[in-house]
Parts: structure tokens; C-alpha cells; sequence
């Protein structure tokens, strides 16, 4: 008897051993937690000096990795405005500089084509661009600047917005701040699981500012389709910028407002001139050019006649390319686009509100789906303009968007009509049913959107996984209680025997 009791001693201590192995597998886990990675893993590829001695161009690497030259316009919508290594940005496709990283199209191969994500370090000295042959098959956004929307010889598009522009009749801003609206969505409660790193969100408007400190790095070339060839990242009426601004700013300093999706892209469309008057025809091209460059979100400014027969056409459109278009909802009747039985994009009608709920303009009944800040909104007008306050639909329909990239980001696995249905079942109800005949789903919930459970969709995207180990932790925890558990049993039961047998 009195040799048993070594054995059972030791078994009690194999098991408290046991559960201490659990519990600091567990603790450290939950303690060191990185914060999720916001950089997606992308295939791309490192410029060279020369490629079977010449100079690298957008137009050989296409045919290189892709098998078409006229596939160069997709590297250079995914890279423009995108801050390289040396600190300059690719704003000429037949500019390359050695060392730069190409982010690639999902279906690239070849020798030289990386997957991961893309390195960051130490920024070496500017090296010389390299000048190399013209792509062929560019896209509508046009990488060299053209006349100006005013139309005149010759002329360039100014760089700092409204500074040096001519005739340009700038949307007036309050200089009056309030910050009710970036309160209230709480966007930075989604920012664990999703900053919108990989989506691009097409801006329909005026141009957006792309010298904007706050915008750096997050600005394409875009288009300008007023004058057919023109680039987009310049604005007259500032309109764009603000939307821009409202979806993907990074705040650099207390007076600036912070984007809904910090790592999105923006693509800007400009449809509208200096006058502030925009033509059905434009703002068609600008939702076709948007769709063909990528954008898998698309935020529809106020210029957008959404009855317009060729805009109904181009919605049909990105309807069939899983794009999820954000526009205002409508003010008079219209006849909404019908997509085909196969379609998976989604078009989202939002309405504006102030902090008191109030409607900033009379919608048509039952056209809102959700509603989103849109009277007093603070945020960025172009060139040196700063922090202004906005009014319109149209900011709210940027705020819709942003969410989108959020969602976009952390679900890559949804289609935009799941998507949406992300965004309107996490609303908050606002008024008395839900949906109630006036605000639709509510108000937009951009924290709950990425996180909250939604019936037939998965619970943590993509974004979270990065960055949580709930499942795993749980899992441990498990194996503790059931190592617990058996040794007390085990234990139980050799007393019982002892017992028995003296």
C-alpha cells in the first residue's frame, strides 16, 4: 500500500504539470497579441534597371506576366499614386524607377512575380527615372496631364485644386467645425478588423485634390471624362475632395478628420467641369471607366442623374461586375436599373441626416435604404482650403462607401449584394419600424458591419483573422478543462480501488 502512494503522488503531479502547460500556452497567446497587420498580401513584382537590356515599361512587364500588353492600363490603375520606396509615386506608366514595387493583377506568372506583402524599409536615395516606351492600350485615365477642364490649348490641370484655376465656381464650405459626424459612425471601433487595405472606391464628382498631405499614397491618377483624355486627381470644385476625404483621409495632425477606411484607394472620376454643371453622357463614361479600372466600389456624387436613360445603362453594368454603387437617394421618380438573374453587384440609396435625424433633402418615399451624416460634416476641401464643413447627399453617400471598403476588406469573400445586405442589417433603427418608411435600415454602423454576426454570413472576416486567436484560445482552454477533468477522474477512481483492496 505504502508503495502505491509514490505512484498516485506522482500522477496528481503529472497532471497539475499538465494544466500549468495549458494555461501558459494560453496566457502569452492572449497577452501578446499582435495588432492585425492592415497590408494585405498581393502578388507584385521588383522593378530592375533592364529587362534583356531595356529599359522596364508597364507595357513588356504586362506582356511578361499577364501574356498582354494592353493589360498594362490594370498595373497602372493598381499602383498610381502609390508611394515607392524612394518616396515618388508612379504618375507616368513609361517612367519605372528601379527598386519600385509593382503590385500585380491576381492572375500574374512568370519569373520575378512575388506573393506576400510588400516589404517596407528604410527609404533609399531617389534614383533617376528610367524612360522607357509608352504602354499601349492605356486606360481611360490618362497618365500624362491634359487641357484643362476649362477647356483652354494647352493648358494644365492646376495641382492644388481651386489654386490657379480659372472660372471655377468652388462649392462653398463652412469654416465652422464640427465633428458630430466622425463621433457619431465611431469608425476607428472597426479599424481591429478592417481599414479597407486592397479595395478601391471610385469617386464620381469633381476630381479629388491628390496633393493632399492627408490623402498621400491613396490617390490614382484617375480620369477626367469631360475632356476624354484628362486625369482626375486635380478639383476645381471641391466636392470630390471632401468625399475623398471623408472615405480614406489619414489624419495628420488634431484639426484633420480621418477617414471611414484609412488604407482604401481612391480613384477619382471627374464627370462634372468647372461650372459645376454635369451631362448624363459623362457621368455614364465615368461609372464605365470606374467598373473597367477595378473599383469594387463606386460613390455616386450629386451631379449623377440617376433617371438618365445612359446612366441607368452603366449601372446595369456595374451591377453585372459585383461592383456595389452608393448613390443619393433619389428626389423624383426614377426607374432603377435591372440587372440580370446572375448579377451580384448592388445598388445602395442613402439619405442624409443631420445629428437631429433631420433629412437634409425630401426623398422620394421608400427610396432610402439607410441613412448616413450628411449636414455639418467635417471634412477636407482642396489645395490650401483645410477643415471645412459640408452639406449635401453626396457626403453622405461618401460615408456609405467608406463602410463599403471596411466590409469589402474584411470579407473579400462576399459578393456586393451580401455586402450590402451587411451594411443594412447592422444599421441602427432610426424612427419606428425597422425599415421604417422614411430612414429605411437606420443609420449606417461601421464597427458593427465588420464584426457583427450576420444570418448565413461568417462572423469574423478575413481582416480579423489576421489579427485573432479566439478560436485557438478557445480550443486551449478546452483541452485544459478536459485535462482537469480526466485526472480528477483518474484519481478518483485509483482511491476507490485502494480502498477496496486495502
Amino acid at each position: 500500500m505504502l508503495a502505491k502512494r509514490p505512484k498516485l503522488g506522482r500522477l496528481l503531479a503529472g497532471v497539475v504539470v499538465a494544466c500549468c502547460l495549458v494555461v501558459s500556452m494560453a496566457g502569452p497567446s492572449a497577452a501578446q497579441k499582435a495588432p492585425p497587420d492592415p497590408q494585405a498580401f498581393v502578388k507584385y513584382y521588383v522593378v530592375t534597371a533592364a529587362h534583356q537590356g531595356q529599359p522596364e515599361n508597364l507595357t513588356e512587364i504586362a506582356m511578361r506576366f499577364l501574356g498582354s500588353g494592353e493589360r498594362s492600363a490594370e498595373i497602372y490603375n493598381l499602383n498610381a499614386g502609390r508611394v515607392q520606396p524612394d518616396g515618388a509615386s508612379l504618375t507616368d506608366p513609361a517612367r519605372l524607377n528601379r527598386g519600385w514595387y509593382l503590385v500585380l493583377p491576381w492572375d500574374a506568372a512568370g519569373e520575378g512575380v512575388k506573393y506576400g506583402q510588400i516589404p517596407s524599409g528604410p527609404k533609399p536615395t531617389p534614383k533617376t527615372p528610367t524612360p522607357g516606351p509608352k504602354p499601349s492600350g492605356s486606360p481611360s485615365p490618362s497618365p500624362s496631364p491634359s487641357p484643362s477642364p476649362s477647356g483652354s490649348p494647352g493648358a494644365s490641370p492646376s495641382p492644388t485644386g481651386t489654386k490657379g484655376a480659372t472660372n471655377c465656381t468652388a462649392t462653398a464650405g463652412s469654416s465652422s467645425r464640427s465633428d458630430w459626424a466622425q463621433l457619431r459612425m465611431a469608425a476607428d471601433g472597426a479599424w481591429d478588423l478592417s481599414r479597407g487595405n486592397g479595395v478601391m472606391v471610385a469617386v464620381v464628382d469633381s476630381g479629388v485634390d491628390g496633393q493632399l498631405e492627408q490623402l498621400n499614397g491613396r490617390i490614382a491618377v484617375g480620369a477626367d471624362v469631360t475632356v476624354g483624355n484628362g486625369r482626375g486627381d486635380t478639383d476645381c470644385l471641391g466636392t470630390g475632395t471632401a468625399m475623398a476625404s471623408i472615405i480614406a483621409a489619414n489624419t495628420r495632425g488634431e484639426k484633420s478628420s480621418v477617414g471611414l477606411a484609412p488604407d482604401a484607394t481612391i480613384l477619382p472620376v471627374r464627370m462634372v467641369g468647372p461650372s459645376g454643371n454635369g451631362r448624363p453622357t459623362d457621368a455614364a463614361n465615368a461609372i464605365e471607366v470606374a467598373v473597367s479600372a477595378g473599383a469594387s466600389v463606386v460613390a455616386l456624387g450629386s451631379h449623377v442623374d440617376l433617371s438618365a436613360p445612359a446612366v441607368v445603362a452603366s449601372l446595369t453594368t456595374a451591377l453585372n461586375h459585383d461592383v456595389i454603387v452608393v448613390a443619393a437617394a433619389p428626389t423624383k421618380p426614377v426607374t432603377l436599373p435591372a440587372p440580370g438573374d446572375q448579377a451580384t453587384g448592388a445598388l445602395l440609396l442613402v439619405g442624409g441626416v443631420g445629428a437631429d435625424n433631420q433629412f437634409v433633402e425630401e426623398y422620394q418615399p421608400d427610396a432610402v435604404e439607410v441613412v448616413a451624416p450628411g449636414a455639418d460634416v467635417t471634412s477636407i476641401g482642396p489645395g490650401k482650403a483645410g477643415t471645412l464643413s459640408y452639406t449635401g447627399t453626396r457626403f453622405a453617400v461618401a460615408f456609405v462607401a467608406g463602410q463599403a471598403a471596411l466590409v469589402r476588406a474584411a470579407y473579400p469573400e462576399l459578393n456586393a449584394g451580401q455586402v450590402e445586405e451587411r451594411i443594412r442589417s447592422t444599421a441602427d433603427a432610426v424612427g419606428g419600424d425597422t425599415p421604417d418608411v422614411r430612414y429605411g435600415s437606420g443609420m449606417i454602423n461601421p464597427a458593427a458591419s465588420v464584426a457583427r454576426p450576420v444570418e448565413g454570413q461568417p462572423v469574423v472576416g478575413a481582416g480579423a483573422d489576421r489579427g485573432g486567436d479566439g478560436g485557438g484560445l478557445g480550443a486551449v482552454v478546452l483541452l485544459g478543462f478536459a485535462l482537469v477533468g480526466g485526472g480528477a477522474f483518474l484519481t478518483l477512481h485509483l482511491l476507490r480501488r485502494r480502498r477496496a483492496f486495502g
